[in-house]
């Protein structure tokens, strides 16, 4: 269980021992964990939800389901998604990834970040009861696999840093295993339905992938934590789809 721990410590903020953000191996050593942290996620998730559906209004609960979801991870990968967006008005990789290194956020950042979280609020808010639990149990699961398939797929845009610490040390057959587990998950919970979120989560995830690699020269540890919180939103808006459009 050591993995998992590490990997909990990892991704979230729950107290298991350890400063949160570190691991005691390279963080690309544990990601086989990555999904299964997602799910427990998830099940926190759904659980919330259904205190805050039954106290609040649909819009409201939504906020607060949403607020918790990014709370629970300390907001790690909202600030790669800020980084990559504040990388956008780089005029070559050097500065976009000296971009990317300043603690601070800027206009297309923050404009962002904005957009996206109301995107989130929105699709978790007009989610009908039973494909909203379901989605908010498979969403966090799903995304996490996609840090590992980013990690073999494309190069490290640097030589050192945590990013491409993971990257170094995720091997083949435990990306395969986080991504096969995110599909029994995600079947399990959405049947036929899951195919299609999986599927959206990792085309989102490798066309950012591609995207950054082209700016970039390859994708860092931020374009990794923005594929998870795409990946989240793609995961969203795929079951809201399945389940709105006519069949």
């Amino acid at each position: 269980m050591r993995g998992a721990l590490q990997a909990a410590r990892y991704l979230t903020i729950v107290p298991v021992g350890g400063k949160r953000g570190t691991v005691g191996a390279p963080p690309g050593s544990v990601v086989v964990w990555f999904p299964a942290i997602g799910l427990l996620i998830g099940v926190v998730l759904v659980v919330v939800d259904r205190l805050v559906v039954w106290a609040f209004p649909m819009l409201l609960a939504a906020l607060l389901t949403v607020t918790t979801w990014k709370l629970i991870t300390g907001g790690l990968h909202l600030d790669g998604l800020a980084d990559c967006l504040d990388a956008l008005g780089g005029h070559d990789a050097s500065q976009r990834l000296m971009i990317m290194r300043d603690s601070r956020i800027g206009a297309f950042g923050a404009i962002g970040l904005i957009l996206f979280l109301l995107l989130e609020i929105a699709a978790v808010a007009e989610l009908a009861p039973a494909p909203r639990w379901r989605a908010l149990l498979t969403a966090p699961c799903v995304a996490r696999a996609m840090p590992a398939i980013l990690a073999r797929w494309f190069p490290p845009a640097r030589s050192e840093g945590q990013g491409a610490r993971f990257q170094a040390d995720v091997q083949p057959r435990a990306a395969a295993a986080a991504l096969g587990g995110a599909v029994l998950v995600a079947l399990a919970v959405l049947g036929a339905g899951g195919i299609v979120a999986v599927a959206a989560a990792a085309l989102v995830s490798v066309a950012l992938g591609r995207f950054m690699t082209v700016r970039l020269g390859g994708v860092t540890g931020d374009v990794l934590g923005a594929a998870v919180e795409l990946s989240e939103l793609a995961v969203l808006l795929a079951i809201s789809a399945w389940t709105h459009v006519p069949r």
